[in-house]
């Protein structure tokens, strides 16, 4: 697809492809880096619509680094373990070590 034809939420898929392993960045940063510092909700709604299209969604929580959008994933904290899985301390639904772990979309693409 050429990039003007791309939906948000393709793009939305795009950048989230881009978060590195044992990193996260939050719905804001991304909303941010689009150009659409307000839709932060709709980075969420298209996390929610990702599984199944290779897109690391468990890598994207909210500006405290709460797991938000863990009841969106199957089984009860597959979420918690995606993330344990790659380094990351995550404890009562909130990653530890946020500001070190935190990846800035737009400092780095």
């Amino acid at each position: 697809m050429k990039p003007e034809t791309l939906t948000f939420f393709d793009k939305v898929y795009e950048v989230a492809r881009c978060i590195p392993f044992g990193r996260v960045t939050s719905y804001g940063a991304i909303a941010k880096y689009l150009g659409a510092a307000k839709s932060a909700r709709m980075v969420g709604y298209a996390m929610n619509g990702s599984h199944g299209k290779d897109v690391p969604a468990h890598r994207v929580v909210n500006r405290k680094g709460l797991l938000t959008g863990k009841h969106h994933f199957e089984g009860t904290n597959l979420m918690q373990q995606l993330l344990e899985s790659e380094g990351i301390t995550v404890k009562d639904n909130q990653i530890q070590n946020f500001e070190q772990v935190f990846w800035d979309p737009a400092k780095v693409m």
